[in-house]
Formats: C-alpha cells, structure tokens, sequence
C-alpha cells in the first residue's frame, strides 16, 4: 500500500483537504463548505462543531478516491487568532471567537501596558484578546484547554486535546524566541493551566483515535501531528526552503514573506516573524496592492489594458498606489497619502505606472527587511490574483532584479500536507 501524508486546511468558507505520497505528488484533493461565520458587530463567530462535520466530509470524499488506510501522518492548519475553549474530553465550552472577530478592544488595550511590543498578540483580534474577554466575562465555565482552530480539529482526530504548535500559539501570546509562554501572562491573569502545550509544527503528538479510526477507515497507526497556521501553510506550500526565498501575495494588499535563519521583530513598520523549526519567516504587510488598483479600474479594465502593457520600457512615473490614505509597511505612516500624480492621459500608461508602483513598494518592503537584518532576496515566488498577470510579473522581475516566479502550488491544505510528509518545516 502507497504511503499517505493528509493535509486538512480550515478555512474561511470550507474545509479542504489534500492527500499526497511520499515524492509530494498530490494525489487527491477534496472539499467541504462551510457556512458563514454568526456576525454582530465586531463579534464574529462559528459553532466549532461545523468544523468538524466538514472536515469529516472532506475526509471521507478523499476516501472516495484513495485508501484513507495508506495515510501515515495528518496536519491540520487554521486560520490563525480563531480561539475556542474546550472541556478535558474536548467539548467546546464556547462558541469559536473566529481570526477577524474584534470584539476585545479593552483587553487589547490592557496588553498594550503589558506585553512587549514584539509579542504577536497586540490585536483586538488576537487570540490572547479574545481568552482575556471570555476570562472577564466569566464564560470560562468547564473550560480546561484555551486552542485554536486548527489544534482542535487535530484534537478530534486524535481523541487527545491541550496541544498546540508554535504558530497557533504566537497570537495566544506564546514566545517563540524562548520557545515559553512568558511570565507577564500572568499579570494578566491567564490561567497557566488553560494554556496547551506547544510543539514544532509537524511534529507527531499521538496516533489517530481508535473510534476515528474506526469511522474514517484510517490505520490505527496512522499519526496526527501539531499543525500550523493557513498563512504559514500556504507559504510551505509554495516550495521556498532557502533562506532568501521570499512569497509576495499580490491580493487585495501587498503582503510580504522571507525565509530567514535569525527572528525579526519591528513592531512599528509591522514586521513579525513565525518560526518554522530553526529558520524563520519575517515580513509585513503594506497598504498597497489589488484595492489601489480598483479605484482606478475594474477587473475588466486591467484585462482589456494587460496587452498594452510594456514591460521593458519604464513608464517613469514614480507612483505610491494605496486606496486610502495610511501605510503600514514599509512606510509605517497613518497618514500617508496616495502619489498617483501626474496621471498620464493614456490609460494604459497610467495602469503600468500604478503595477510599477506596487512592484516599487514590494521592493522596498525587501530592502527594509535586509535593513532589518534579514538575508539578501534570492528570489520571489508569487500568489495571488495578481500573481496571473503575466506583464506584471515582467514588471516586477525588473524592479526587484531577482528571480520572479508564480508558485505551482498555494493551497494550506498541500503545505499541511507537505509539513506531514517532512514531519517539521524545511
């Protein structure tokens, strides 16, 4: 029987999952939807067990395919900050309080007089913010394990709950430097005994239960290992394993990653770092990007006015696209404005002026790293919608001076995948 590695993304709107074999061939992928998340202002959240329910459906649809048997180790990634409180047998205590739900903006600024600036948990949307909430509210009830999304899943599967990974728990306040969770917790009143127990992703914690075992046709000795989260995922999934090797998201904002040996942390220009094993993964996010560009033209337009473009003859127009004014990075400024002056008359002109600007911004974001103390770019792998645009890409390759490549592969649920058959990051 073929070896198996199972990645299982949970997403925004379902649950994918991926099988692959031992050379990272995908051999199947399967889905599940998932409902909408319960919005009330800015408190978002989800019945934990839709989570599960769609994740036994992906599962048993690969099982259509391939024989689930074969499968010899699973990892699980989530959307990271997602938080849930479960009782010793793993029964949610608690709604799932989802990444995007906001609604801790006391606790958040009881953090900030506390907690170092280069902890991961400074948000509204943190998990940390979300735990110190349900603490003050006294919703802890039987709670005995504080896990993400993500941990949970894995928990089910592995009828063994209270285990987390490196990346899950940045946002719950955890040190990825010390590779501890810290002492100011505890000025907080975070119950230490809430907290799970944190691992390398990737790394096996138990094998699979035997009643899931059971449901699911999977081996008895099949081994369920600490995830990650869907960002990290995803950049495992692109295949960068030198460091160097940098991601660019070209989506609705500008989003930059780079594989390094050392941790950075520059809380203001919004620069982070998750630990994949031994290296790092440094980067920040910038203003700029797809919603620049579709203040100007619709998706239609940029389609029409693509082949006009020319890529090896520079527009000269020094443009800093963003859709409102305020920048985070690499230009940490809340009122920085927009520079789309002086707007040429042709529109095609105009539209590779902005992708121009964009590649600008993306550009300096690297130089900041290095900066930083990050290493050299070596080359950049691109996701995104953007990331189809051929032209831009030639744009791009131009203004960065290295390599520039669209990525084969970014879904999670390959890069969980691929964390499975490693047993850890590369």
């Amino acid at each position: 029987m073929a070896a198996l590695f199972l990645g299982i993304d949970i997403g925004t709107s379902g649950v994918r999952a991926c099988a692959i074999d031992e050379h990272a061939r995908i051999r199947c992928v399967a889905s599940a939807m998932l409902p909408p998340p319960r919005v009330n202002g800015d408190a978002i959240d989800q019945q934990p067990d839709l989570w599960w329910q769609a994740s036994l459906v992906a599962i048993r649809r690969l099982g259509e395919r391939v024989d689930l048997g074969g499968i010899e180790r699973v990892v699980v990634d989530g959307t990271s900050g997602t938080l849930i409180l479960i009782d010793a047998a793993g029964r949610p205590c608690t709604r799932g309080l989802m990444y995007n739900d906001a609604r801790a903006t006391k606790e958040a600024a009881r953090m900030a007089a506390i907690a170092p600036a280069e902890c991961g948990a400074h948000s509204a949307s943190s998990a940390l913010a979300k735990l110190l909430h349900l603490l003050g509210r006294g919703e802890v009830g039987a709670a005995r394990h504080a896990v993400a999304q993500a941990d949970w899943i894995a928990g089910r599967l592995a009828e063994r709950h209270g285990v987390s990974d490196e990346n899950n728990a940045l946002k719950l306040g955890y040190d990825p430097v010390a590779r501890a969770w810290p002492a100011w917790l505890d000025r907080l009143g975070v119950p230490r005994d809430l907290l799970p127990e944190v691992m390398v992703p990737g790394t096996p914690f138990a094998d699979v239960g035997p009643s899931v075992a059971r449901m699911l046709g999977l081996s008895p000795r099949a081994r369920i290992a600490a995830g990650t989260t869907d960002g990290v995922a995803a950049f495992i999934a692109t295949r960068a394993d030198t460091p160097g090797d940098a991601v660019t998201s070209l989506g609705t904002t500008l989003v930059v990653k780079l594989l390094a040996t050392q941790p950075i942390f520059a809380p203001h220009q919004g620069v982070y770092s998750h630990r994949l094993g031994d290296r790092w993964l440094v980067g920040g996010a910038s203003n700029s990007g797809g919603a620049a560009l579709s203040m100007h033209f619709t998706a239609a337009e940029m389609e029409r006015l693509t082949p006009q473009l020319r890529p090896a003859q520079p527009t000269g127009l020094d443009f800093y696209p963003l859709p409102k004014a305020g920048e985070r990075f690499p230009i940490a400024d809340p009122t920085l404005a927009a520079r789309i002056t002086p707007r040429p008359a042709e529109d095609h002109r105009f539209f590779q002026g902005l992708l121009e600007g964009i590649a600008s911004v993306e550009a300096l974001a690297y130089r900041s790293l290095a900066l930083l103390g990050a290493p050299a770019l070596r080359r950049v792998i691109s996701i995104g919608r953007g990331a189809r645009n051929d032209a831009w890409t030639e744009i791009r390759r131009r203004v960065l001076g290295v390599d520039v490549t669209v990525a084969e592969q970014t879904e999670a649920s390959y890069g969980a995948a691929l964390l499975a058959l490693q047993g850890g990051p590369p």
